[in-house]
């Protein structure tokens, strides 16, 4: 999730350990912890685009990290807070640090909550941006925040705001069923035969869905609203997986395709080779878009090396994109 949505938790989190004893600083020290594990998106500046693509919510976000991490900043607080309780200081950080991949686990990326073995949680239920699970969170812990200490007040609103906001997590399970029942329902009644099914929420909402298909030779993308009255349609996009060439066995391109999860295709511009992850979608509802969310250039150096180097996006793009959504969760 984005930082000030876990900037949130960690400080609710924070604030049910340890509000009644420091107060405010409860909700301050959980909402610094909320922001720790993402700082692993600093690799990116040390390391090629396809290590820093691994190690993102990695090691940062498992419970390993949570249990070595935690009582090391738990002590060095506790040496110069007036509350000097080691074992609470320590609580506080480890629950801020273990509900934070937790939540992304929600999201289409996923974490390696279990790292180190090779399984990243992703729920694909909630976009990375969600208005409607921040928005009522951050009203609650603001109300929390201005009762005293000891305010049963204040308790009582911080603990509303984790209810509402697990509350929708949880809904949020249900209305991915439902959209995978009707992209299911789509493909039947249109007798598409196909490989795999895979959903997720359009950004910001969790109203508008978005599907990739996988068929034998291509991938069918399709979005669906709860306000639909027409139709699902779906766009082709060819595999092109043969474009690679031996290419497809460099180290580099096998851990692309891992990180992936195999939904990729293959895109020949200029002469040169471009890999779209499927998994976050186009940044445009045209048909037969090509401007995919993440996009790679593959380039090599004539010595065997193999780099992946992130396509440059639009801004315009960004703004058009949540224009067009806007008009497709209204319905078809």
């Amino acid at each position: 999730m984005d930082s000030l949505t876990q900037i949130i938790l960690g400080a609710a989190v924070g604030e049910v350990v340890l509000g009644n004893k420091v107060g405010n600083k409860a909700m301050l020290y959980g909402a610094i912890a909320g922001t720790i594990p993402d700082f692993d998106v600093f690799a990116s500046y040390f390391t090629d685009t396809v290590t820093a693509l691994s190690i993102h919510r990695g090691f940062t976000h498992s419970i390993v990290f949570s249990v070595l991490f935690a009582p090391i900043l738990g002590w060095l607080v506790s040496r110069y807070e007036t509350f000097r309780n080691f074992k609470s200081w320590s609580w506080l950080f480890f629950w801020a640090f273990v509900t934070h991949p937790i939540l992304d686990a929600h999201t289409t990326w996923g974490t390696q909550l279990f790292w180190p073995f090779d399984l990243r949680l992703a729920f694909k239920t909630i976009f990375v941006i969600d208005p409607l699970y921040t928005l009522p969170f951050l009203m609650f812990l603001v109300l929390a925040m201005r009762q005293k200490r000891t305010s049963k007040k204040r308790q009582f609103y911080n603990r509303i705001g984790l209810m509402v906001s697990s509350s929708y997590l949880v809904l949020t399970f249900l209305l991915k069923w439902i959209a995978f029942i009707q992209f299911q329902s789509a493909l039947e009644i249109q007798n598409i035969e196909y490989l795999q099914l895979d959903t997720r929420p359009s950004p910001m909402n969790t109203i508008l869905w978005s599907a990739n298909i996988e068929t034998e030779d291509a991938y069918l993308l399709g979005n669906y609203s709860f306000f639909d009255t027409q139709p699902i349609t779906f766009e082709s996009y060819p595999k092109n997986h043969e474009l690679l060439g031996n290419l497809v066995n460099h180290e580099n391109v096998q851990r692309m395709i891992s990180i992936s999860q195999g939904w990729y295709t293959i895109a020949k511009e200029n002469g040169s080779l471009y890999f779209n992850d499927l998994r976050f979608g186009l940044l445009s509802l045209e048909p037969k878009a090509q401007n995919f969310v993440f996009k790679y250039k593959i380039e090599g150096d004539g010595f065997g090396n193999v780099q992946f180097v992130e396509a440059p996006k639009d801004n315009r793009d960004g703004k058009k994109l949540l224009s067009q959504l806007w008009l497709r969760l209204k319905g078809n």
